[in-house]
């Protein structure tokens, strides 16, 4: 039986463990990649394992989401990541260089190689025929380290496409269509792999525009080959020596495979507030609009930008409604002010934001109250615009485009007589804004600087032989890493201070919880299906340990969150029957007897609830080494008594 890309390149890199899936594998990293979001954690604590330079073939840091500076603290952020960067031997992405996924790709991904980010659409990569997974920081830290990055061995379901896309259809549609299907937890442990005909019609933007929404489906990652097309982009970026082919056995087998014909595929829109929220444009057809948003990691190539300035070239949007672009890096702009895209953008009335993630994080261009907000994004949880209470709907470039000039929700299928144009020859190479790796002499001179908003990574103790401990939440289906940590311009220059951003744990669903964890002084959380889903940020893990949390029970976990747990300490269970869930309201009292002695050595657990009287089990599916983790009182115990 042949091997499938994931398993090639897994296979290429397998440090331990066996390709069976379900087991847990260490792979080596080639590359990582941190933002400025969780790169400042990542060095602290990269910092504190006592290692002088990094340990990959090339790590970078980008500055891409604080880049709204109101006061001292981003700024201050970005002092320290330039310094850092110049210590441990990373390039370095300054400030309005662009978007860390869009760079990665453009000036540094390679095929066939492994990238690791602290960034939950670091999968992007995949687009170029990488293995590239979003984690928390704390394991990139350790890859940066030289350690091994561990995951389960994932299944690979192969996503086979046929035909090619008609006009006004677009690769963002491609993706709604996949997760219409497959759901936002249906990629829980698996790898989405594309193959067949119709990959050969998509360039590697478009395929990079798949493999960043793949996130959204709970994957591990997603894959497309190596062919002509990523050959043909590596030669635009003056890279092409680094270009392999890469595909597929032809017997190859896979867990699953969907069937996508593309000349059926038709402009799709993710509803609020869940990107498998998914319908047919046509379906919600003139609803009014507020706002539309085009670019972000997503959608913000050359060409994306060129499709949604010649829908909108020679018009004016309409009264309704504001437009913004973000494109994705300063090679983007570049290239669209030599093509002439910007002038027509501009021209319509868009206003040109800039190359940061901004808009999707709700840092900047938040939407009015209660308004409609149509965006090239990847996301669409509550509030993540920055606005509580706006509706956030997913489109194309080519539906947002259509949606601008008219007001309303819009099938661009209407604008059919306008057809995408390649815009890549405009594409000029210009890398003063990467800083590169000092020699390790001059690195050793480095002193790295740090603002007064920077503190130290707290650490977990070690595991304790009985956990006695109140439910200081009870939440639903579906919670996200936003949810527990909130992002925006008020949050994210706290991202250093871990005592300050702690204040805002479950903000929007419990605005007591900070309070309330810290007069218990430890706790527990409950929470149902698909628990922490969405980004890697490990301040969803790292601040609720800092107030003590010890343990999360859950009907089932996200797959990066769940991880981040480990990694600072918290136990991540799971209801041996999910009907127990009903056993347990918030306040309630849950003892677990001999804890320590009873996680090494079985998998199920007796807890009692000491408010009721009521028995349940409880699970944990932790491999040995994850057990160790657990037991020191996290990743970074671990990796400094191994050091």
């Amino acid at each position: 039986m042949g091997l499938t890309l994931t398993e090639k390149i897994l296979k290429e890199h397998l440090v331990s463990g066996e390709l069976k899936a379900g087991n847990e594998i260490g792979i080596k990293i080639d590359q990582t990649l941190t933002q400025d979001a969780t790169g400042t954690m990542v060095y602290l604590q990269f910092e504190s394992m006592d290692i002088s330079r990094i340990k990959t073939e090339l790590s970078v840091s980008y500055v891409d989401h604080n880049t709204l500076q109101t006061d001292y603290r981003n700024m201050d952020d970005h002092r320290f990541l330039q310094s850092a960067a110049a210590k441990f031997g990373l390039h370095f992405s300054r400030p309005g260089n662009g978007i860390c996924h869009q760079i990665h790709l453009e000036r540094f991904g390679v095929p066939g190689k492994t990238l690791l980010g602290s960034d939950s659409h670091t999968p992007t990569g995949g687009g170029l025929g990488m293995i590239s997974i979003g984690a928390g920081g704390l394991d990139v830290a350790a890859a940066m380290a030289g350690a091994p990055f561990y995951l389960k061995s994932p299944e690979v379901i192969g996503v086979h496409l046929t035909g090619s896309l008609q006009p006004m259809c677009s690769a963002k549609d491609i993706i709604l269509t996949v997760l219409q299907l497959e759901t936002v937890k249906g990629g829980v442990g698996r790898v989405y792999e594309y193959y067949g005909e119709g990959v050969k019609s998509l360039s590697v933007p478009e395929r990079a525009t798949i493999t960043n929404m793949g996130a959204e489906l709970g994957a591990t990652t997603s894959v497309f080959p190596s062919d002509d097309e990523t050959k043909a982009f590596l030669r635009l970026q003056k890279r092409e020596e680094l270009w392999k082919e890469l595909s597929a056995d032809n017997d190859a087998e896979y867990c699953k495979v969907i069937e996508i014909n593309l000349d059926e595929v038709v402009p799709m829109v993710a509803l609020p507030h869940m990107p498998d929220n998914v319908k047919k444009v046509s379906e919600i057809a003139g609803l009014p609009v507020n706002q539309v948003a085009i670019g972000s990691c997503t959608n913000s190539s050359i060409n994306d930008l060129g499709i949604a300035a010649d829908i909108l070239d020679g018009k004016t949007i309409a009264e309704n409604l504001s437009l913004g672009i973000s494109p994705g890096s300063r090679q983007v702009i570049n290239s669209g002010i030599e093509a002439g895209i910007i002038k027509k953008l501009v021209s319509s009335g868009a206003r040109i934001l800039e190359s940061a993630c901004g808009a999707c994080i709700g840092m900047g261009f938040s939407p009015t109250s209660g308004g409609v907000t149509v965006r090239t994004f990847n996301r669409n949880f509550k509030g993540r615009s920055g606005t509580a209470d706006a509706e956030v709907y997913l489109v194309s470039p080519e539906t947002a485009a259509a949606t601008a000039l008219t007001g309303v929700i819009t099938d661009p299928r209407d604008f059919a007589s306008i057809s995408r144009k390649d815009y890549t020859s405009f594409i000029e190479i210009d890398d003063n804004m990467i800083i590169k790796p000092l020699g390790e002499t001059d690195a050793a001179e480095v002193q790295i600087v740090r603002g007064p908003n920077i503190k130290p990574c707290p650490k977990a103790d070690a595991m304790y032989e009985k956990l006695e401990a109140p439910v200081l939440l009870k939440t639903g289906d579906n919670i996200t890493t936003d949810h527990i940590m909130p992002a925006g311009a008020k949050i994210l220059p706290l991202r250093s201070n871990i005592p300050e951003i702690s204040k805002h744990v479950f903000e929007a669903l419990a605005p007591e919880f900070h309070d309330k964890a810290k007069k218990a002084g430890n706790g527990v959380i409950v929470g149902g299906e698909n628990y922490g889903q969405g980004s890697s940020r490990e301040h969803a893990a790292l601040a609720p340990m800092y107030l003590g949390v010890k343990a999360v029970i859950t009907k089932s976990f996200a797959r990066i969150h769940k991880a981040n747990l480990i990694n600072f300490g918290i136990i991540p269970f799971t209801f041996a029957d999910t009907a127990d869930y009903d056993l347990i309201s918030e306040g309630d009292v849950i003892v677990i007897d001999n804890l320590r002695e009873g996680v090494q050595k079985t998998r199920t657990l007796k807890a009692v609830n000491k408010s009721n009287g009521k028995e349940f089990n409880i699970e944990h599916d932790m491999a040995d080494r994850q057990l160790e983790i657990i037991l020191e009182g996290g990743l970074l115990n671990y990796t400094k008594s191994r050091s």
